[in-house]
């Protein structure tokens, strides 16, 4: 409310009358006409609980995880899975093969809250009607539908940070790794003392290849037969 027959009005935040002499400033709460300038509140500011004319920090933002370096694991935990075991793949999109490897070795799934079936049911819902795949955001989706059921006693946001705190940072992990095995019937096959004709030719008595000369057949021009025991010694008799 404006004074009657005066320029000044009275300003709610400082608690005090001001003068509009310039866009933006008013007077300090001192007094009237003090000469010091205080910056005012932009529009949309909701009144100042202290009365200074300040206004308050905004509150910090509750989403799950915002800008933590979890959010960076987590998205690196999704392009190792969604590259597992396809050397084309770009780590862009994850197929349910995957996504359900990265359940298991992530723990996701404990066979009682969270089962394999609950992990297919996700996927299919989360992802495209006729698509195959599931981009990160699509993955993030699916991890909110399992965090309620894998985390029943937490609210929604803690369900969902503590889920991802299973993923972010993990990798595939490589079980079932055939191992080459020298028992039974392998051992038979790779011990060259046992090889007979032909094959028995590329190997000498230690056991190691001779290379060419064990596949193919080297002509000897030294006039001797095949195998003749005293080659060379001719010349030697004869110079006696």
């Amino acid at each position: 409310m404006l004074g009657i027959g005066s320029p000044r009005g009275w300003w709610p935040h400082s608690g005090a009358f001001s003068t509009p002499r310039a866009v933006g400033t008013c007077d300090s709460i001192g007094g009237m006409g003090s000469g010091r300038a205080l910056r005012l509140p932009p529009a949309c500011c909701p009144p100042c609980p202290g009365g200074n004319g300040v206004p308050s920090a905004p509150p910090p933002s509750h989403s799950p995880m915002a800008g933590s370096t979890e959010m960076t694991s987590l998205e690196e935990s999704f392009r190792k899975f969604a590259i597992y075991g396809d050397t084309k793949a770009t780590g862009q999109e994850m197929n349910g093969k995957n996504w359900a490897k990265l359940c298991k070795d992530c723990k996701v799934t404990d066979g009682k809250s969270v089962t394999g079936t609950d992990v297919d049911i996700v996927f299919s819902k989360v992802k495209g009607k006729t698509a195959r795949v599931i981009n990160y955001e699509e993955f993030k989706k699916a991890l909110e539908e399992l965090a309620q059921k894998r985390f029943k006693d937490k609210s929604k946001e803690e369900a969902f940070e503590a889920i991802c705190q299973l993923v972010a940072g993990k990798e595939p992990i490589n079980v079932g790794v055939t191992k080459a095995k020298t028992v039974g019937a392998v051992e038979r096959l790779t011990d060259t003392s046992k090889y007979t004709g032909s094959h028995k030719e590329r190997f000498d008595e230690t056991g190691k290849g001779k290379g060419k000369s064990g596949r193919e057949n080297i002509v000897d021009n030294s006039g001797y037969v095949s195998a003749y025991k005293n080659a060379g010694t001719y010349d030697a008799k004869v110079k006696k």
